[in-house]
């Protein structure tokens, strides 16, 4: 199958190998996961052993070949921004996070297994091996329903993409620049090859998880553009994470969250830094594990169409950035939550009513989204319980959404009751589009009605970066305080001047 075309310059000619010798592997920390002088085995300095031994695929190719020049290409400057945004709405949620059960048990698992202190935690003074702190990070960032996510390919690309390129970024001490590269380079990786999958319709049919399959190769390209790997090894790169794809949907069994944070975020973030260690310290694989008869895709999509395969993975790659397809949440709610909040503000701010005058409220949502939000015994991903807070606070803030006490609020359960929730066939056939319909009737018989087809946050309704940075106060402020949040703020908005990426790491961390 023949590649599209690309604007970008290859880095080899599509025969030649990079040389792997003994001087150059030493010269890289080859042995940075194990942390001592263990001798290299002696294969991996065979020439015969280097070269491929099959063809590499014109996917292979072009996609490795971007992957290894993304750590100096230059980014447009509205990706350059794009990035910080998100990378500012990552950080935010593994800081609040830190006060979640799956945040604080990812934190005391750091501080127990914290191999060589090199990379950091977020909200504690842990510095640990950067497989830790990548596996504590994303649990961090998916503690909640409050990071980003990307619709096509269900998946939630910065709660594993940042947390990885952040450990390896600290092992390599790279700068601003390189870790929004790194970063930005993620995004377009890991989504890619979710969609490729077929996105929901791959876990309808397959029970397997797109979040983890696809977070995975977004974290390794993102560790493996840290760690400044060259075509060949970017080739092995894809071999691992190929390895690690894993994750299947029994974790919606937990009812506390812990395992759909390590499935969505810890997990990934971990086995996409442990690929880019492995290559980087010299581990032999398979340059083509895209093709052939035994292959990722023989494996997880069978009956794919090849022709769609490559223009899926390499279609438009430096043209069309998939970060800019990646959605910010307004609210710190479960997804399929987003648009009825969006709708019952929209008529808060339109008509004027208390909520003693309402007397029915319907909320209409995709069919499958309903029956992940209905009367949920958690706050945060409840539907019932956040409409009863907005109609009776007329605002949701992060605090508020995750307040279990108000659960048992006579006043918030009073609305509560008013609340029915319906799954709608019409809206199922619009996903991965979140969209709702909400209708308020009131005692006096009006009828209040708003539909919402472009969440806030998404694309197609962009936050401002006013909004972003308002939201990301509402999360670090109550745990690392206001001086530090403007700080950190501060310094993601700059990245591009930091020279060493622990400037930025730092501010991440508590002070006590």
């Amino acid at each position: 199958m023949d590649a599209p075309h690309l604007s970008f310059k290859p880095l080899e000619a599509p025969n030649s190998v990079p040389q792997l010798t003994r001087r150059n592997l030493l010269a890289k920390g080859a042995c940075v996961l194990a942390g001592t002088a263990l001798p290299l085995p002696s294969y991996l300095f065979s020439e015969e052993q280097q070269t491929p031994s099959a063809p590499i695929g014109p996917v292979m190719q072009t996609l490795s070949t971007y992957m290894a020049q993304a750590a100096t290409r230059p980014l447009p400057p509205a990706i350059i921004e794009q990035a910080k945004d998100h990378i500012l709405d990552t950080f935010a949620a593994m800081i609040s996070g830190s006060q979640l059960p799956p945040g604080r048990a990812a934190i005391a698992f750091a501080q127990s297994y914290g191999g060589k202190p090199v990379a950091s935690v977020a909200t504690s003074v842990i510095l640990c091996g950067p497989l830790e702190a990548a596996l504590a990070n994303g649990v961090l960032a998916h503690s909640d329903e409050t990071d980003d996510s990307h619709s096509p390919s269900q998946s939630h690309p910065g709660c594993a993409v940042v947390p990885a390129a952040l450990a390896v970024g600290e092992q390599f001490n790279i700068s601003g620049s390189h870790f929004l590269r790194a970063v930005t380079l993620g995004y377009d990786i890991g989504p890619r090859f979710g969609v490729t999958l077929g996105g929901v319709n791959y876990q309808t049919e397959t029970h397997r998880d797109p979040h983890a399959t696809s977070e995975g190769f977004g974290a390794a390209a993102a560790a493996g553009c840290a760690a400044s790997l060259d075509v060949r090894q970017m080739r092995l790169l894809l071999d691992y994470a190929s390895q690690q794809s894993s994750g299947f949907t029994a974790w919606q069994r937990d009812t506390l969250h812990v395992e759909k944070a390590f499935v969505f975020a810890g997990m990934p973030a971990r086995n996409g830094v442990t690929s880019a260690l492995l290559v980087q310290a010299g581990w032999s694989g398979v340059d083509d594990v895209l093709s052939g008869p035994e292959s990722f895709f023989a494996a997880y999509a069978p009956h794919a169409n090849p022709q769609g395969l490559a223009k899926n993975l390499v279609g438009g790659l430096g043209e069309h950035y998939e970060i800019t397809r990646t959605n910010i949440k307004k609210w710190c709610v479960g997804s399929p939550i987003q648009a009825p909040l969006d709708a019952v503000q929209l008529l808060l701010n339109q008509h004027s009513f208390t909520p003693d005058q309402v007397r029915h409220v319907t909320v209409k949502v995709a069919t499958r989204e309903a029956t992940i939000v209905d009367n949920r015994a958690l706050p945060d991903i409840c539907l019932q319980h956040l409409v009863a807070v907005m109609l009776v606070q007329r605002t949701l803030t992060f605090r508020s959404a995750h307040d279990a006490a108000l659960m048992k609020d006579s006043g918030i359960l009073q609305q509560r009751a008013k609340v029915t929730l319906i799954g709608d066939e019409e809206l199922e056939k619009r996903l991965p589009a979140r969209e709702a319909t909400v209708e308020i009737l009131l005692n006096d018989g009006t009828v209040l009605t708003q539909h919402v087809d472009a969440v806030r946050g998404t694309a197609e309704n962009p936050m401002s970066r006013e909004e972003i940075i308002a939201k990301s106060r509402d999360l670090i402020e109550p745990v690392l305080g206001p001086a530090s949040s403007k700080a950190l703020i501060s310094a993601v908005l700059q990245l591009e001047q930091l020279t060493d990426i622990h400037t930025l790491s730092r501010l991440l961390r508590s002070s006590s």
